[in-house]
Protein backbone atom coordinates (compact mmCIF):
# COMPACT_ATOMS: atom_id res chain seq x y z
CA UNK A 1 0.00 0.00 0.00
CA UNK A 2 1.24 3.60 -1.18
CA UNK A 3 2.16 5.45 1.94
CA UNK A 4 0.58 9.17 1.96
CA UNK A 5 2.73 10.60 4.73
CA UNK A 6 6.08 10.44 6.39
CA UNK A 7 7.03 10.89 10.23
CA UNK A 8 7.28 9.65 13.25
CA UNK A 9 5.19 8.42 16.44
CA UNK A 10 6.45 10.92 19.57
CA UNK A 11 6.14 8.53 22.64
CA UNK A 12 8.16 10.68 25.75
CA UNK A 13 11.45 10.35 24.61
CA UNK A 14 10.64 7.64 22.26
CA UNK A 15 10.98 7.94 18.59
CA UNK A 16 8.82 5.60 16.73
CA UNK A 17 9.51 6.28 11.79
CA UNK A 18 6.46 5.24 10.67
CA UNK A 19 4.37 5.97 7.44
CA UNK A 20 0.88 6.76 7.31
CA UNK A 21 -1.45 4.23 4.71
CA UNK A 22 -5.44 4.22 4.23
CA UNK A 23 -7.07 1.85 6.12
CA UNK A 24 -10.54 2.33 3.94
CA UNK A 25 -10.86 2.57 0.23
CA UNK A 26 -14.30 3.44 -1.36
CA UNK A 27 -16.30 1.38 -4.07
CA UNK A 28 -18.84 3.82 -5.17
CA UNK A 29 -19.60 4.28 -8.42
CA UNK A 30 -19.05 7.67 -9.96
CA UNK A 31 -20.25 9.49 -13.22
CA UNK A 32 -18.33 11.78 -15.69
CA UNK A 33 -20.22 14.99 -16.74
CA UNK A 34 -21.00 14.88 -20.19
CA UNK A 35 -22.76 16.81 -22.97
CA UNK A 36 -26.24 15.70 -23.01
CA UNK A 37 -26.79 16.21 -26.78
CA UNK A 38 -23.83 14.35 -28.07
CA UNK A 39 -21.92 12.35 -24.96
CA UNK A 40 -19.26 14.92 -25.24
CA UNK A 41 -17.11 15.29 -21.99
CA UNK A 42 -17.52 18.46 -19.62
CA UNK A 43 -13.91 19.70 -18.05
CA UNK A 44 -12.26 22.05 -15.89
CA UNK A 45 -9.90 24.00 -17.00
CA UNK A 46 -7.47 26.02 -14.71
CA UNK A 47 -7.28 29.32 -16.24
CA UNK A 48 -5.08 31.99 -14.49
CA UNK A 49 -7.96 35.30 -15.30
CA UNK A 50 -5.08 37.14 -15.67
CA UNK A 51 -3.56 36.17 -18.03
CA UNK A 52 -6.46 34.50 -19.27
CA UNK A 53 -4.85 31.45 -20.28
CA UNK A 54 -4.83 27.63 -19.16
CA UNK A 55 -1.87 26.91 -16.46
CA UNK A 56 -0.52 23.72 -15.46
CA UNK A 57 -0.13 22.08 -11.95
CA UNK A 58 3.51 23.04 -11.81
CA UNK A 59 2.62 26.68 -12.08
CA UNK A 60 -0.10 26.43 -9.56
CA UNK A 61 1.01 27.61 -5.96
CA UNK A 62 -0.86 28.09 -2.92
CA UNK A 63 -1.77 31.76 -1.24
CA UNK A 64 -4.11 33.73 1.51
CA UNK A 65 -6.61 35.88 0.15
CA UNK A 66 -7.13 38.59 3.09
CA UNK A 67 -9.83 40.40 3.94
CA UNK A 68 -9.29 43.15 1.42
CA UNK A 69 -8.74 40.87 -1.42
CA UNK A 70 -4.73 40.91 -1.29
CA UNK A 71 -3.15 37.58 -1.93
CA UNK A 72 -0.03 36.34 0.36
CA UNK A 73 1.20 33.81 -1.52
CA UNK A 74 2.70 30.95 0.81
CA UNK A 75 4.96 28.18 -0.42
CA UNK A 76 6.23 25.11 1.29
CA UNK A 77 9.38 26.54 2.37
CA UNK A 78 7.16 28.78 4.45
CA UNK A 79 4.82 25.88 5.63
CA UNK A 80 7.79 24.15 7.02
CA UNK A 81 9.32 27.08 9.04
CA UNK A 82 5.64 26.44 11.05
CA UNK A 83 6.55 27.54 15.27
CA UNK A 84 4.75 23.52 16.23
CA UNK A 85 6.54 20.50 16.84
CA UNK A 86 3.86 18.19 14.65
CA UNK A 87 4.63 19.07 11.30
CA UNK A 88 6.28 15.77 11.03
CA UNK A 89 5.66 13.98 14.08
CA UNK A 90 2.11 12.24 15.69
CA UNK A 91 2.75 13.70 19.49
CA UNK A 92 1.30 11.67 22.27
CA UNK A 93 -0.53 13.77 24.56
CA UNK A 94 -2.81 11.45 26.68
CA UNK A 95 -3.73 7.85 27.22
CA UNK A 96 -7.46 7.09 28.23
CA UNK A 97 -10.07 4.55 28.02
CA UNK A 98 -11.56 4.08 24.73
CA UNK A 99 -14.96 5.16 25.86
CA UNK A 100 -14.02 8.78 26.46
CA UNK A 101 -13.94 8.95 22.97
CA UNK A 102 -17.55 10.42 21.05
CA UNK A 103 -17.73 8.54 18.00
CA UNK A 104 -19.01 12.28 16.70
CA UNK A 105 -15.52 12.92 16.65
CA UNK A 106 -14.10 9.84 14.96
CA UNK A 107 -13.14 10.31 11.05
CA UNK A 108 -10.67 8.87 8.62
CA UNK A 109 -8.83 5.90 9.85
CA UNK A 110 -5.10 4.60 8.64
CA UNK A 111 -2.97 2.41 9.50
CA UNK A 112 0.65 3.16 10.32
CA UNK A 113 3.59 1.19 8.82
CA UNK A 114 7.10 0.75 11.03
CA UNK A 115 8.74 3.31 8.44
CA UNK A 116 12.17 1.42 9.05
CA UNK A 117 13.78 -1.96 10.43
CA UNK A 118 15.27 -0.01 13.97
CA UNK A 119 11.37 1.21 14.67
CA UNK A 120 9.98 -2.37 14.74
CA UNK A 121 11.19 -2.70 19.12
CA UNK A 122 9.50 0.84 20.10
CA UNK A 123 6.71 -0.18 17.91
CA UNK A 124 6.02 -3.54 19.51
CA UNK A 125 6.40 -1.79 22.44
CA UNK A 126 3.56 1.15 22.01
CA UNK A 127 1.28 -1.86 20.93
CA UNK A 128 1.76 -4.27 23.53
CA UNK A 129 1.46 -1.35 26.29
CA UNK A 130 -1.80 0.43 24.94
CA UNK A 131 -3.00 -4.18 24.80
CA UNK A 132 -2.32 -4.36 28.54
CA UNK A 133 -3.32 -1.29 29.38
CA UNK A 134 -6.45 -1.22 27.47
CA UNK A 135 -6.06 2.49 26.56
CA UNK A 136 -6.21 4.25 23.20
CA UNK A 137 -3.37 6.88 22.51
CA UNK A 138 -4.34 10.78 22.09
CA UNK A 139 -2.31 12.73 19.87
CA UNK A 140 -1.51 15.88 17.63
CA UNK A 141 -0.67 15.69 13.98
CA UNK A 142 0.01 18.26 10.78
CA UNK A 143 -1.57 16.64 7.78
CA UNK A 144 -2.96 18.28 4.53
CA UNK A 145 -1.99 21.85 5.55
CA UNK A 146 -3.71 21.82 9.14
CA UNK A 147 -2.98 20.22 12.53
CA UNK A 148 -5.27 17.77 13.77
CA UNK A 149 -6.46 15.37 16.53
CA UNK A 150 -6.03 11.94 16.45
CA UNK A 151 -6.49 8.18 18.08
CA UNK A 152 -3.73 5.71 18.58
CA UNK A 153 -5.56 1.85 18.62
CA UNK A 154 -4.52 -1.02 18.05
CA UNK A 155 -6.55 -3.05 15.43
CA UNK A 156 -4.83 -6.85 15.09
CA UNK A 157 -0.85 -6.01 15.28
CA UNK A 158 -1.19 -2.90 13.70
CA UNK A 159 -1.48 0.73 15.39
CA UNK A 160 -4.32 2.31 13.69
CA UNK A 161 -4.61 6.17 14.02
CA UNK A 162 -8.09 7.91 13.89
CA UNK A 163 -8.67 11.35 12.37
CA UNK A 164 -10.95 12.93 15.44
CA UNK A 165 -12.22 16.57 14.86
CA UNK A 166 -11.87 19.23 17.27
CA UNK A 167 -14.29 19.31 20.43
CA UNK A 168 -15.30 22.73 19.04
CA UNK A 169 -16.11 21.17 15.76
CA UNK A 170 -18.99 19.22 17.46
CA UNK A 171 -21.82 20.66 17.24
CA UNK A 172 -24.82 20.53 20.19
CA UNK A 173 -28.22 18.51 19.55
CA UNK A 174 -29.78 21.56 20.53
CA UNK A 175 -33.71 21.88 18.44
CA UNK A 176 -33.40 18.31 17.33
CA UNK A 177 -34.94 16.57 19.95
CA UNK A 178 -39.08 16.99 20.16
CA UNK A 179 -39.98 19.67 22.13
CA UNK A 180 -43.32 18.33 22.88
CA UNK A 181 -43.83 15.88 26.15
CA UNK A 182 -44.65 12.67 24.88
CA UNK A 183 -44.98 9.79 26.90
CA UNK A 184 -44.22 6.31 26.33
CA UNK A 185 -46.34 3.46 28.10
CA UNK A 186 -44.75 0.12 29.42
CA UNK A 187 -46.47 -2.24 26.28
CA UNK A 188 -44.73 0.34 23.83
CA UNK A 189 -41.77 -0.90 25.15
CA UNK A 190 -42.24 -4.16 25.43
CA UNK A 191 -43.10 -4.11 21.56
CA UNK A 192 -40.05 -2.20 21.14
CA UNK A 193 -37.53 -4.90 23.22
CA UNK A 194 -39.48 -7.66 21.45
CA UNK A 195 -38.69 -6.18 17.86
CA UNK A 196 -35.19 -5.56 18.79
CA UNK A 197 -34.78 -9.02 20.04
CA UNK A 198 -35.97 -10.77 16.92
CA UNK A 199 -33.94 -8.48 14.74
CA UNK A 200 -31.25 -9.67 16.62
CA UNK A 201 -27.42 -9.34 15.85
CA UNK A 202 -25.96 -9.39 13.14
CA UNK A 203 -22.35 -10.03 11.02
CA UNK A 204 -21.14 -6.84 9.67
CA UNK A 205 -19.34 -8.83 7.14
CA UNK A 206 -23.23 -9.94 5.80
CA UNK A 207 -24.31 -6.17 5.23
CA UNK A 208 -23.50 -5.12 1.14
CA UNK A 209 -23.87 -1.78 -0.66
CA UNK A 210 -27.14 -2.84 -1.98
CA UNK A 211 -27.65 0.48 -4.11
CA UNK A 212 -24.19 -0.29 -5.86
CA UNK A 213 -25.44 -3.50 -6.84
CA UNK A 214 -28.69 -2.18 -8.21
CA UNK A 215 -26.55 0.35 -10.42
CA UNK A 216 -24.25 -1.88 -11.87
CA UNK A 217 -27.08 -3.90 -13.10
CA UNK A 218 -28.58 -0.87 -14.74
CA UNK A 219 -25.36 0.00 -16.46
CA UNK A 220 -24.75 -3.38 -17.30
CA UNK A 221 -28.52 -3.80 -18.83
CA UNK A 222 -28.01 -0.45 -20.70
CA UNK A 223 -24.54 -1.33 -22.49
CA UNK A 224 -25.83 -4.47 -23.43
CA UNK A 225 -28.94 -2.81 -24.83
CA UNK A 226 -31.30 -4.92 -22.05
CA UNK A 227 -34.56 -3.73 -20.68
CA UNK A 228 -34.14 -2.38 -17.46
CA UNK A 229 -34.72 -3.66 -14.19
CA UNK A 230 -38.19 -2.66 -12.79
CA UNK A 231 -38.02 -0.86 -9.29
CA UNK A 232 -39.62 -2.02 -6.74
CA UNK A 233 -43.26 -0.32 -5.61
CA UNK A 234 -42.20 2.25 -2.38
CA UNK A 235 -43.17 1.87 0.47
CA UNK A 236 -46.05 3.34 1.46
CA UNK A 237 -44.38 5.15 4.44
CA UNK A 238 -46.97 8.06 5.46
CA UNK A 239 -47.75 9.22 8.76
CA UNK A 240 -47.65 6.54 11.68
CA UNK A 241 -51.52 6.73 12.98
CA UNK A 242 -51.35 3.92 15.91
CA UNK A 243 -47.95 3.17 17.23
CA UNK A 244 -48.64 0.14 18.69
CA UNK A 245 -49.80 -1.67 15.16
CA UNK A 246 -47.11 -0.28 13.70
CA UNK A 247 -44.68 -2.04 16.14
CA UNK A 248 -47.14 -5.50 16.26
CA UNK A 249 -46.48 -5.55 12.07
CA UNK A 250 -43.01 -5.02 12.68
CA UNK A 251 -42.14 -7.76 15.16
CA UNK A 252 -44.33 -9.92 12.67
CA UNK A 253 -42.57 -9.17 9.75
CA UNK A 254 -39.22 -9.09 11.21
CA UNK A 255 -39.99 -12.68 12.71
CA UNK A 256 -41.28 -13.77 9.08
CA UNK A 257 -37.94 -12.42 7.37
CA UNK A 258 -36.14 -14.23 9.98
CA UNK A 259 -38.00 -17.55 9.27
CA UNK A 260 -39.03 -17.62 12.42
CA UNK A 261 -42.54 -18.97 11.29
CA UNK A 262 -45.81 -17.62 12.45
CA UNK A 263 -45.72 -14.43 15.00
CA UNK A 264 -47.73 -15.10 17.65
CA UNK A 265 -50.85 -13.00 18.55
CA UNK A 266 -49.49 -9.69 19.03
CA UNK A 267 -51.50 -9.14 22.63
CA UNK A 268 -49.91 -12.39 23.53
CA UNK A 269 -46.53 -11.57 23.13
CA UNK A 270 -46.82 -8.42 24.67
CA UNK A 271 -48.56 -9.66 27.50
CA UNK A 272 -45.75 -12.63 27.63
CA UNK A 273 -43.09 -9.58 27.65
CA UNK A 274 -44.90 -7.68 30.05
CA UNK A 275 -44.80 -10.77 32.69
CA UNK A 276 -41.20 -11.50 31.45
CA UNK A 277 -40.38 -7.90 32.66
CA UNK A 278 -42.17 -8.26 35.85
CA UNK A 279 -40.00 -7.35 38.75
CA UNK A 280 -37.58 -10.00 41.06
CA UNK A 281 -39.71 -9.36 43.95
CA UNK A 282 -43.83 -9.56 42.27
CA UNK A 283 -42.12 -12.86 40.88
CA UNK A 284 -41.37 -13.71 44.85
CA UNK A 285 -44.43 -12.14 45.59
CA UNK A 286 -45.92 -14.98 43.08
CA UNK A 287 -43.81 -18.04 44.39
CA UNK A 288 -44.88 -17.41 47.85
CA UNK A 289 -48.50 -16.83 46.87
CA UNK A 290 -48.32 -20.10 44.85
CA UNK A 291 -46.57 -22.18 47.83
CA UNK A 292 -49.05 -20.78 50.50
CA UNK A 293 -51.90 -22.03 48.00
CA UNK A 294 -50.45 -25.34 48.05
CA UNK A 295 -49.68 -25.53 51.45
CA UNK A 296 -53.80 -24.09 52.26
CA UNK A 297 -54.90 -27.08 49.69
CA UNK A 298 -52.42 -29.65 51.40
CA UNK A 299 -54.00 -28.55 55.00
CA UNK A 300 -57.77 -28.48 53.54
CA UNK A 301 -56.83 -32.12 51.86
CA UNK A 302 -55.69 -33.28 54.75
CA UNK A 303 -58.85 -31.83 56.89
CA UNK A 304 -60.85 -33.01 54.00
CA UNK A 305 -59.49 -36.74 54.85
CA UNK A 306 -59.85 -36.74 58.08
CA UNK A 307 -63.59 -36.23 57.86
CA UNK A 308 -64.14 -38.72 55.79
CA UNK A 309 -61.84 -41.37 58.23
CA UNK A 310 -64.01 -39.59 61.10
CA UNK A 311 -67.37 -40.28 59.28
CA UNK A 312 -66.42 -44.04 58.00
CA UNK A 313 -65.45 -44.23 62.38
CA UNK A 314 -68.99 -43.55 63.03
CA UNK A 315 -70.21 -45.31 60.07
CA UNK A 316 -68.46 -48.33 61.47
CA UNK A 317 -69.32 -47.83 64.80
CA UNK A 318 -72.85 -47.23 64.48
CA UNK A 319 -73.31 -50.51 62.41
CA UNK A 320 -71.57 -52.62 64.73
CA UNK A 321 -73.83 -50.96 67.67
CA UNK A 322 -77.10 -51.93 65.06
CA UNK A 323 -75.27 -55.23 64.71
CA UNK A 324 -74.94 -56.23 68.96
CA UNK A 325 -78.38 -55.19 69.52
CA UNK A 326 -79.74 -57.53 66.97
CA UNK A 327 -78.09 -59.95 68.34
CA UNK A 328 -79.49 -58.84 71.72
CA UNK A 329 -82.60 -59.17 70.37
CA UNK A 330 -82.04 -62.44 69.21
CA UNK A 331 -80.98 -64.31 72.50
CA UNK A 332 -83.66 -62.19 74.46
CA UNK A 333 -86.91 -64.32 74.73
CA UNK A 334 -90.26 -62.43 73.13
CA UNK A 335 -92.23 -60.47 75.60
CA UNK A 336 -95.28 -62.07 74.73
CA UNK A 337 -93.82 -65.64 75.59
CA UNK A 338 -92.31 -64.25 79.21
CA UNK A 339 -95.56 -63.04 79.71
CA UNK A 340 -97.70 -66.55 78.99
CA UNK A 341 -95.01 -68.18 81.13
CA UNK A 342 -96.02 -66.50 84.08
CA UNK A 343 -99.42 -66.48 83.61
CA UNK A 344 -99.53 -70.59 83.15
CA UNK A 345 -97.02 -70.27 86.68
CA UNK A 346 -99.46 -68.07 88.61
CA UNK A 347 -102.80 -70.12 87.58
CA UNK A 348 -101.07 -73.64 88.90
CA UNK A 349 -100.08 -71.98 92.15
CA UNK A 350 -103.84 -70.88 92.49
CA UNK A 351 -105.43 -74.31 91.93
CA UNK A 352 -102.91 -76.04 94.24
CA UNK A 353 -104.10 -73.79 96.94
CA UNK A 354 -107.52 -74.62 96.16
CA UNK A 355 -107.01 -77.93 96.41
CA UNK A 356 -105.15 -77.85 100.29
CA UNK A 357 -108.40 -75.53 101.43
CA UNK A 358 -110.45 -78.24 100.16
CA UNK A 359 -108.66 -81.49 102.04
CA UNK A 360 -108.16 -79.23 104.82
CA UNK A 361 -104.27 -79.65 104.51
CA UNK A 362 -102.27 -76.73 105.64
CA UNK A 363 -99.30 -75.61 103.94
CA UNK A 364 -95.95 -76.89 106.00
CA UNK A 365 -94.24 -73.80 107.33
CA UNK A 366 -91.10 -72.28 106.86
CA UNK A 367 -88.20 -73.51 108.66
CA UNK A 368 -86.35 -71.15 110.45
CA UNK A 369 -82.60 -70.53 110.13
CA UNK A 370 -80.89 -71.57 112.90
CA UNK A 371 -79.66 -68.79 115.03
CA UNK A 372 -75.65 -68.46 116.30
CA UNK A 373 -75.56 -69.01 119.98
CA UNK A 374 -72.36 -66.20 120.98
CA UNK A 375 -69.57 -67.96 122.08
Amino acid sequence: MRSIWNGAISFGLVSIPVKLVNATESHSISFRQIHAEDNGRIRYRKVCELDDREVSTAEIGKGYEDADGTVIPITDEDLAHLPIPTTRTIEIVAFVPADRIDPLQMGTAYYLAVGAAPAAKPYTLLREALKRGDKVAVAKYALRGRERLGMLRVVGDALTLHGLLWPDEVRAPEGVAPDEKVTVRAKELDLADALMDTLGDVDLDDLHDDYRAALEEVIAAKAAGEALPEAPEPDSGGKVLDLMAALENSVRAARASRGGGKAPEPKAAAKKTTETKAPAKKATETKATAKKTTETKATETKATETKATAKKAAETEAGEKKAGDKKAAERKPPARKTAQRSAQGSARKTAAAQEERKSGRKPPAKKAAPRKTPA
